[in-house]
């Protein structure tokens, strides 16, 4: 069986890397690897060398990320997609494709998989995040999906909500998890001197995305957080770059604009890598922004989050999540909150809703046993 793993961003590809790996190993399978998006770009660090560094054999390279983030700009660059994804399909030939989450571009090739008649395996399916287009985008390649491996049984019954066979959704946790609890992390020295930086006696991890559903621009919101960096003393924050989203890039200028004035507390990577980035994660005092890598991964490092707005609304929470208003006064409280010792104790004793860190696992026994045969019709589930 011909199995394609499709990837457009870098951290998509850090939640993808245990499965990739495993399904390299057996026998009956031969992995193809789909690359597209971000992974191609300049911009956003050429991140397709990191998966070609990792050993691994890129099958088909898809362009489609035009330099623009506007409305018209990224449905463009889904169109572009789609013509890419005819061809690259076409060679391959795959019998399945594994997708994960609720990229625009992963919408485009769910789209061109359905036309083709190759089922989809989708992961994290079922979320809400209400505050991003993520959220329709999320649902509609459900609906374009014949295997469904969810993060919690909660997401588990929205899936099978949509009309979706309960005989094909699995829970198994969230993917990223078995990255998050199994990989070698780097010390605070270690990850001092690989990004030559020096920590201070508070330090951030800063990851913020467009909230594409917003009636505030981009712009109005990253300034609130940062009008709210500056009221932290004593503080150290090392920014990852926005995605490719619309008003991502003024989000990205921003964020240059501030490192270059601040260059004693602050410092900006386009793409930090799975390790690195976790390794930040576990030695910072919070994660703050609207990344779902802060309400699902920061959780079993002992990391609190201050998530910030509505892109992340609706998603199941741990009690190491804290959640601010898109206004100054309220990020600020959070900043103090998870300094006291209080908040400190109840984050060590946090559980992480998402799972165990072995997702990867019962994603390839099920679908070892699954019949594909059983694919041909897609039949609507009525409750």
């Amino acid at each position: 069986m011909k199995i394609c793993v499709a990837t457009g961003t870098r951290a998509e590809y850090g939640l993808l890397k245990p499965l990739i790996d495993k399904i390299k190993l057996v026998k009956e399978w031969q992995l193809q690897l789909l690359v597209t998006a971000s992974h191609l770009s300049p911009e956003f660090g050429l991140t397709y060398k990191q998966i070609e560094n990792d050993g691994l054999n890129i099958d088909a390279k898809v362009e489609m990320l035009l330099s623009s983030d506007t409305a018209e700009g990224v449905v463009k660059s889904m169109g572009l997609g789609m013509i890419g994804f005819a061809d690259a399909l076409k060679v391959l030939q795959p019998d399945l494709i594994v997708i994960l989450g609720d990229r625009y571009e992963m919408l485009a090739l769910a789209s061109a998989a359905l036309i083709y008649k190759i089922p989809v395996a989708h992961i994290s399916g079922g979320e809400t995040t209400e505050g991003a287009y993520d959220d329709s985008i999320r649902h509609s390649i459900t609906k374009m999906s014949h295997l469904h491996f969810t993060s919690t049984e909660d997401y588990s019954k929205r899936v099978i909500q949509l009309g979706e066979n309960p005989s094909n959704v699995y829970t198994v946790g969230a993917l990223g998890l078995d990255n998050t609890l199994s990989s070698n992390l780097l010390s605070k020295k270690e990850v001092e001197d690989e990004l030559q930086i020096s920590f201070k006696k508070y330090n951030y991890l800063v990851a913020f995305h467009p909230e594409t559903l917003a009636k505030e621009s981009s712009e109005s919101q990253f300034r609130i957080l940062l009008n709210a960096l500056d009221r932290q003393d004593d503080s150290f924050f090392v920014f990852t770059k926005a995605n490719a989203d619309t008003d991502g890039r003024i989000i990205n200028q921003m964020m240059k604009e501030y490192v270059l004035k601040n260059k004693e507390k602050a410092v900006m990577f386009p793409s930090l890598g799975s390790q690195l980035f976790l390794s930040v994660m576990k030695i910072v005092n919070a994660v703050v922004g609207n990344s779902s890598s802060g309400i699902v991964e920061a959780p079993s490092l002992h990391t609190p989050t201050i998530n910030i707005g509505n892109r992340q609304k609706g998603r199941i929470q741990s009690d190491a999540v804290l959640n601010a208003e898109m206004n100054v006064d309220d990020i600020s409280s959070c900043f103090e909150k998870i300094k006291s010792r209080d908040f400190q104790d109840a984050v060590k004793n946090a559980s992480n809703p998402y799972g165990g860190g072995k997702a990867t696992d019962k994603i390839v026994e099920a679908l070892k046993s699954v019949n594909m045969a059983s694919f041909q019709t897609k039949l609507f589930y009525d409750l």
